[in-house]
């Protein structure tokens, strides 16, 4: 079986040469380069499985890397940030990255967190199908004969896993389409934020709600601003 390849850009010598062995040990292929230009150049060579990017380095900044990626692909992207409460946080996921881990941090974390948005890239189709208990929808779609579920003008694809919009197709992320699969699967029913980091983020435990909500309001520019209803207080909930 094939190494999984980490791209990660890091331009503190000491955390970047650290985590390149804690990710090695770990099974882990690791390109590691310091600086913004050189990760994008070395995205484009290597085509890693998943980018680990530090908000701030020099030439690129992560934030601008990510949307570079996100550009041209839909690998898993996890932000690295300094501090929790910065706007760099969401300006970050905003620009599409899939998580974000705060420094300082514990290596094994960092693991888990990657395996856990590798395996949402990965095993999407297969939840989706009920061929993986792990994770998914915590209820079947009722989709039709033809796999599709349709929520007025938008139809989700479940065996293709496609989405389109008064015909045109949406394109989403990974996490992206897990979350409108979890809210495709109880329709008109609110959905906690902590319920969706469990099943969305393969969160065992309680995690920051604010990947949470940036996501959903990535997921409602995509599919119209109406269809996913706040509910204050509680979460959210799909509109049939």
């Amino acid at each position: 079986m094939a190494e999984t390849h980490v791209l990660f850009v890091e331009d503190d010598d000491v955390i970047r040469e650290a985590l390149q062995l804690t990710l090695e040990r770990d099974g882990f292929a690791v390109t590691a380069v310091p600086d913004g230009l050189a990760g994008l150049e070395a995205f484009r060579a290597d085509r890693p499985d998943v980018a680990l990017l530090d908000v701030m380095v020099p030439g690129l900044d992560g934030v601008s890397l990510c949307r570079r990626i996100r550009d041209e692909s839909t690998v898993p992207v996890i932000m690295l940030s300094a501090r929790a409460d910065s706007i760099d946080v969401v300006l970050g996921l905003e620009a599409g990255a899939d998580d974000y881990v705060t420094k300082p941090f514990d290596g094994a974390v960092l693991v888990a967190r990657i395996r856990a948005v590798l395996r949402r890239f990965r095993h999407s189709r297969a939840v989706v199908a009920g061929l993986d208990g792990t994770s998914g929808p915590s209820a079947e779609p009722a989709a039709g004969p033809d796999g599709m579920l349709r929520f007025g003008d938008l139809e989700v694809d479940t065996g293709g896993m496609e989405v389109r919009r008064d015909g045109r197709p949406v394109p989403l992320t990974p996490t992206e389409m897990r979350l409108l699969l979890e809210f495709s699967a109880a329709p008109g029913t609110v959905l906690s934020r902590d319920r969706l980091l469990e099943r969305v983020w393969d969160y065992g435990w309680g995690g920051d709600t604010r990947v949470v909500d940036v996501h959903v309001q990535r997921l409602r520019v995509k599919i119209g601003q109406h269809r996913i209803e706040t509910v204050r207080g509680f979460g959210y909930k799909l509109i049939r």
